[in-house]
Order: C-alpha cells, then structure tokens, then sequence
C-alpha cells in the first residue's frame, strides 16, 4: 500500500471530505445550541452542549485540517483551483479561530450554564466563515473537479468498495499525467 494512501486516502476516496462533513456538523451543532441558549430554550443544557460541541469541533478541526494541507501541497501553484482552495483554507482557518476564542472565552459561562454575548457573537461569526469556506471547499471538487476520478460507468459495488481498483488507480495517474503536461489544473489524485 502506498504511503500516500494513509496520508490523503484511496483513489476515489479522500480523507479530507469525511472529515469536513463531521468538524462542520459538529460546529454547526454547536452554533444551534448557542441560540438555543440564548433564545432561553433549556438554557443551562443549551450552554453546555454548545461548549462541548465546539471544544469536539476543535478536537475534530485536527486532522480535518492536516489533511486538507496535505491536498492542498499538491495543488499547482497559482491556477485558478489553488486560488479557489487557498481561500478556502484561509476562510476555514478563520473560523477555526472564531471558535477557539468563542470556546476560550465561553469558559466562563459554559461553567455558570450561560453562552454569554460576545461568545455567542464569536461562534456566529465564526458560523459565517465555517459556511463560506464549505461553499468554496464544494467549488474545489464540484466546479475544479479536484480528486474526482469521473468513473461514471464503473459498477456500484467497484464505485463504493474502499479499496485501490485497478480503475481507480489508473484514473488516479490519468489525472496526474495531465497536470503535469500542463493540459489540467487539478491537484494529484495519488
């Protein structure tokens, strides 16, 4: 198995999205419990679940962020997709920041059962950046095309299995080929 595959996941199967699907679940979690909270629904129980969340959120933010850093070494510098995921690591990076200063100064009324104003403007703040940089996280594969194999006629059982197909593997190094002649714009698939 190649070293790369532990690092951005199979052809066909990249690490990074799961892991986007749950750190912005989780902050999102968090951000309907601070309203909740403040909008007086189960306060106290509202106010931990909202802390909890984001400190999760912040625990999950790890290796979310690792493996998009890994993608996004092996973009070509200065196309239009690296711009595109440029901004995008930029806008969930500030989030991240937003969320660890709303968990940070929360502390104190996560402790008194209370999401106390500025944490709440914080997490919403930080809410704004989290669903730009999935928006434009979304253009990168769905507009760039980055890691898609394009495999449309490939069976539903080959398509799904988490294993390196030989048809994935040689869409994979397709890709690669094509961006390193220069007639792509895409990240490696490797």
């Amino acid at each position: 198995m190649k070293l790369s595959y532990l690092l951005k996941g199979l052809p066909g199967h990249p690490l990074h999205p799961p892991l986007t699907d749950a750190t912005i679940g989780i902050y999102t979690g968090a951000t309907v419990f601070g309203v909740l909270s403040a909008f007086g629904v189960s306060e106290a129980n509202m106010a931990t679940a909202w802390w909890l969340a984001l400190v999760i959120g912040l625990v999950v933010t790890g290796p979310t962020a690792l493996t998009g850093f890994i993608d996004w070494l092996g973009i070509t510098w200065g196309t239009p997709l690296w711009r595109t995921a440029s901004v995008h690591m930029l806008s969930m990076l500030t989030a991240t920041v937003f969320f660890l200063l709303a968990a940070i100064f929360g502390h104190g009324g996560y402790v008194d059962g209370d999401v106390t104003g500025g944490s709440l403007v914080l997490t919403l703040v930080g809410f704004g950046f989290l669903t730009l940089g999935g928006w434009l996280g979304g253009t990168v594969v769905f507009v760039h095309g980055m890691r898609v194999l394009n495999l449309v006629d490939e069976p539903a059982l080959r398509a799904a299995a988490p294993v390196p197909t030989p048809e994935k593997e040689e869409a994979a190094g397709k890709r690669t080929r094509s961006e390193e002649s220069g007639t792509g714009s895409h990240a490696t698939d490797g």
